[in-house]
């Protein structure tokens, strides 16, 4: 993060994902989990399928779809949430490629 000042105030230029910034462990993963449930939750609500409706479908219980809801997708890994949003009519498409850095990156990109 770039550090700055106006006016005697400390400004923090944010990474681009707000895990890192938090110093959270696993931030590009959090990063990629947290935009595969945005898109689960717009498919669901352009489907306007209910919890249970949207649990039969993913494969998963009702409790889990609410906890998603709510924003706690920590008992999903990001497979099963591609493979939900497989059931819910999504392509999922991995790219590898290499990189110049020491380590690459987990990046989504949603069309």
């Amino acid at each position: 993060m770039q550090r700055r000042t106006i006016d005697d105030t400390p400004i923090l230029r944010s990474s681009d994902n707000v895990f890192a910034d938090l110093g959270l462990p696993d931030a590009d993963k959090l990063k990629i989990k947290t935009a595969l449930v945005v898109e689960i939750r717009k498919a669901l609500r352009t489907l306007g399928l209910t919890q249970q409706a949207a649990a039969k479908r993913m494969g998963i219980s009702q409790p889990k779809v609410s906890g998603m809801m709510r924003g706690d997708f920590s008992n999903l890994s990001e497979r099963k949430l591609m493979d939900c949003l497989n059931r819910l009519g999504y392509d999922i498409e991995i790219k590898l490629h290499p990189t110049s850095a020491v380590q690459g990156h987990l990046t989504l990109t949603v069309a």
